[in-house]
């Protein structure tokens, strides 16, 4: 299930909207004899990629053990089921590590493979699955996708100077490991006020990435200059607005930028509603890198599920803070939050940090 769960990272930034799986085939001798991870959407799914794997290898699957870390398919989508595959391949036992949270499976994968007379078996490596799929099973659960608020601040919680200043507080080796973490989300997201003052890319630059994550600007009143670097780079943008006059409406359709409008009753975006759009349309994380306005109405709603926050060796007395809310009247009424983990990149510390109202299922 080790490898398995190796083989399912190499999907991270191919296989999106469909789940990161790995699969490994092993003989009745215990040798492995297969190997595969999904591929992009359209493209075959691990256990395929495994069993053909296997047959150019000139190895016979009969009866052998098939560790996959998902519930095999039960349904057809673009490709046909994987369970369905499993069956005429004849093997003799899968060992899943979790059940699929995809209401089209759920169960269902087991269950045909069992009615087959294929053993099957689950439980191995399942907290390691969910967490790779984290975002997956927030979509299929929660209709809406995992949001991680990322951050690159100094030890007294400053992301920039008074004047905006903020490059770079933290170290190189600190900015490539937050543009992988971009490469893993489905899309990017940042507010209109970090468009006009830092007039950011928003893309992967730093790590290879076969695709570019969707890009979303929150713009109520569509007041992004179109001359953006967010607007020219490559991979497509979206941007949510609220109640913008129609002459720019007229603009944004002239340059052909997909714009959603999610009004809500304070005449903003509808953060809520923006994110059950999202997950519609099949993002499964989404990584957030806005200013302190934008940050503080995530963290107001209650919408952020992960912090993933870059702290540098560094103070720098009076300036901006991570995110605005409050003011608080009491200390019972913080955003109480737990360390999921905690490592050291290059001189600057990463912390991932869940608020404990955030069950591990979402």
């Amino acid at each position: 299930m080790a490898e398995a769960l190796s083989l399912a990272e190499q999907s991270i930034a191919l296989s999106e909207p469909n789940p990161r799986v790995g699969c490994v085939i092993v003989s009745a001798g215990g040798q492995v004899i297969g190997r595969g991870h999904t591929q992009q959407a359209g493209g075959p799914h691990a256990e395929v990629m495994a069993l053909r794997d296997a047959a150019k290898h000139g190895h016979s699957v009969q009866g052998a053990t098939v560790v996959v870390t998902l519930e095999p398919c039960a349904h057809h989508g673009r490709t046909p089921p994987c369970c369905d595959a499993l069956v005429q391949a004849g093997v003799g036992r899968v060992a899943m590590a979790i059940e699929d949270p995809n209401p089209l499976v759920a169960g269902q994968g087991a269950a045909r493979l069992r009615a087959a007379g294929i053993e099957v078996t689950s439980g191995v490596g399942a907290e390691a699955a969910r967490e790779l799929n984290i975002g997956f099973f927030s979509r299929m659960e929660r209709k809406r996708p995992w949001v991680r608020l990322k951050v690159a601040a100094s030890l007294d919680g400053r992301t920039a100077l008074p004047n905006g200043v903020s490059q770079w507080i933290t170290g190189e080796a600190a900015r490539i490991d937050g543009h992988a973490w971009r490469r893993r989300a489905s899309a990017v997201l940042t507010g209109v006020g970090t468009v006009i003052d830092d007039n950011p890319r928003l893309d992967v630059r730093l790590v290879p990435a076969p695709r570019q994550p969707l890009r979303v600007v929150v713009d109520s009143r569509l007041d992004a200059p179109l001359t953006a670097r967010i607007f020219e780079s490559p991979g497509s943008v979206r941007v949510y607005a609220a109640s913008p006059i129609a002459e720019r409406r007229t603009a944004f359709a002239e340059r052909g930028i997909e714009v959603v409008y999610v009004a809500g009753t304070d005449g903003k975006v509808d953060l809520a509603s923006m994110l059950t759009d999202l997950a519609a349309r099949g993002v499964n994380e989404l990584h957030v890198e806005a200013g302190r306005k934008l940050n503080g109405s995530f963290v107001r709603e209650g919408l952020v599920d992960e912090y993933l926050l870059y702290i540098a060796p560094k103070l720098l007395g009076v300036g901006l803070d991570i995110a605005s809310f409050g003011p608080l009247n009491d200390l019972e009424s913080a955003v109480a939050l737990h360390f999921h983990q905690i490592d050291r990149i290059g001189d600057d510390l990463r912390v991932l940090a869940r608020p404990r109202t955030t069950s591990h299922r979402g």
